[in-house]
């Protein structure tokens, strides 16, 4: 049976009960919306751990656009009903207001990390993002944590605030759990229209062409080369595609300028806003 809290102290008590008994507790932290990607995190949390937390909650304060915020999915009965058999034992979903008593004027200076890509359109996001994974973190205190490489960039980020802060956890990356077709899986892909959700996988068709065939141009060239081929389809506008670092994230001009590089895209099909990336080497 799966325990629900609500309130930090609730949570605090049955995880320090665990950790007293010698248990390691794995953590996965979710905006809820559960799809197949959680799920798989979940499992893996569970082969890994001796308790698994999942957190839903949608955190406000990472949203820079109000109309997102109001329009993202929040179906917590059904999202218990999916954890059921996954190996979860704890879901801590607390309200804004048990997250937020005030305001938390906290910053972080992450260097570079944050000044591009998402970081770049959506100004505001990651310091939301670090203070609520933060708060979480000292919530639950997990041995492990569990994130997409999905959002490649949020991991980078979450990596950089643990090593600043020398916070005592592992963050474990997983790989993009993908629909049949190539789209990844995302709490929004629900909002997608039959006609958009058909459509869609055109970002990951786009990304694997040029895995193929990067090497044959500039950094910058494929760039182009992707955003070309995305907005070929009608249905779709690209906000950005950049060539970076996986280090660092920042973009480079010539092939030997970076150890690894992953292509990362934002792009807008219809209202719904859609990320996605393909390490290239």
């Amino acid at each position: 049976m799966i325990l629900l809290t609500h309130t930090i102290s609730e949570t605090r008590a049955v995880v320090e009960k665990q950790t007293s008994e010698g248990k390691t507790i794995g953590f996965v932290p979710t905006m809820g919306a559960l799809h197949e990607g959680h799920l798989k995190l979940i499992r893996q949390a569970a082969s890994e751990n001796d308790f698994v937390a999942v957190s839903i909650f949608v955190n406000p304060i990472q949203f820079n656009n109000p109309e997102d915020l109001a329009k993202y999915p929040r179906t917590l009965e059904e999202d218990l009903l999916k954890l059921e058999g996954t190996g979860c034992n704890l879901v801590f979903a607390p309200s804004a207001q048990e997250m937020y008593p005030e305001p938390d004027l906290t910053e972080f200076d992450f260097g570079n990390l944050d000044k591009v890509m998402e970081g770049k359109f959506r100004p505001g996001h990651f310091r939301g993002v670090a203070i609520v994974v933060k708060k979480l973190f000292e919530i639950v205190t997990p041995h492990k944590a569990y994130f997409g490489e999905k959002d490649f960039q949020q991991l980078a980020i979450i990596k950089k605030m643990v090593s600043m802060l020398k916070m005592p956890v592992e963050i474990v990356p997983c790989p993009i759990v993908r629909e049949a077709d190539g789209l990844a899986m995302s709490s929004r892909n629900a909002r997608l229209t039959l006609d958009e959700r058909i459509e869609a996988p055109a970002i990951y068709k786009a990304l694997l062409s040029v895995k193929e065939n990067y090497s044959w141009f500039i950094p910058a060239g494929v760039k182009q080369l992707v955003t070309g081929e995305i907005q070929e389809n009608q249905f779709f506008s690209v906000e950005y595609a950049e060539v970076v670092d996986t280090q660092t994230l920042q973009p480079f001009e010539d092939w030997h300028d970076a150890e690894h590089a992953v292509i990362c895209v934002a792009a807008f099909i219809g209202n719904v806003r859609l990320i996605d990336n393909i390490v290239l080497y």
